[in-house]
């Protein structure tokens, strides 16, 4: 007899690949480690390749598993659009999801791209703002639901922290500089407010050089040395420092996210889709 694929040995694999060790993938999954390991034993045997480099730190893909990868995510969009399709139990339909720029480079990928697998006639619509700007689209309702952040860290809907962190050009140090150049978001926003706050707290002056609701915006500033930012800490680039705390800097506060949601939004898709966020983002690393 040939050998085989499984379906669910592939999709074990891609959630392992995805979230870089087999304890978060086993949380997603709601499988034991042991059969997670029993799984990619078995499909490394299948396939006569080491698929997967073990670390104290989680897992990497061998370059085999970066080709399988590849093939296994395409089986595995195929065969749920298919079973979706012919079954006619799959969900389909469109939503418009809020988001802001830094949660989005660190969650977006994984987020929405796990759930449009498992959903391949699903429709989502990114919208990026900041979360005042999120929360005026969501009054307005031109957006479905967004995730936000929250300055209270305690509150029963809040999924993760983030904390807020210093960054600047490591071969510039501005830092030392008086008054201490700033490249800040608009003025409502939650890092430009903690860090006007510290720095006055601490009596330190400071100019601002550079303000704008655009993370890239910022991230450019930065890496031209002409300022430092205030950046969650998911969100700092690798070429990029996060600014140690040794240097006199005044601490930062940490942001809590949450969803948040349109008045008029009562659909089983949106539902389904915050339940899959409500799942998911707390484990993402």
């Amino acid at each position: 007899m040939a050998a085989t694929l499984d379906i669910d040995v592939l999709r074990s694999f891609t959630v392992i690949a995805d979230a870089g060790s087999f304890s978060r993938a086993a949380i997603r999954l709601a499988k034991t480690q042991s059969a997670l390991s029993m799984q990619i034993k078995r499909l490394e045997e299948l396939t006569g390749h080491a698929l997967l480099h073990r670390g104290g730190r989680g897992v990497t893909l061998t370059s085999h598993g970066e080709k399988l990868v590849g093939y296994a995510k395409e089986i595995l969009r195929l065969h749920d659009h298919a079973l979706a399709d012919l079954s006619g139990r799959g969900l389909s339909g469109s939503l418009k999801f809020g988001c802001p720029d830094d949660y989005a480079a660190c969650f977006l990928p994984q987020l929405v791209g796990e759930f449009t697998r498992l959903h391949p006639a699903v429709f989502i619509e990114i919208i990026c703002g900041t979360t005042q700007q999120l929360h005026h689209r969501l009054r307005r309702k031109e957006i479905d639901l967004a995730l936000i952040s929250v300055e209270e860290t305690d509150r029963e809907d809040t999924l993760r922290t983030e904390p807020l962190v210093w960054v600047g050009q490591p071969h510039s140090p501005v830092w030392e500089v008086s008054p201490l150049p700033l490249a800040l978001s608009e003025k409502n926003t939650f890092d430009h407010k903690a860090a006007i706050s510290s720095l006055q707290r601490q009596k330190r002056s400071y100019r601002i050089v550079y303000a704008s609701g655009s993370l890239t915006g910022l991230i450019a500033v930065v890496r031209s040395g002409q300022a430092i930012a205030v950046l969650t800490k998911c969100a700092v680039p690798s070429d990029i420092q996060e600014l140690p705390k040794d240097i006199g800097l005044p601490a930062l506060p940490q942001l809590g996210i949450t969803l948040a949601f349109s008045e008029e939004t009562t659909s089983s898709l949106v539902e389904k889709f915050s339940s899959h966020i409500e799942k998911v983002l707390p484990i993402l690393s």
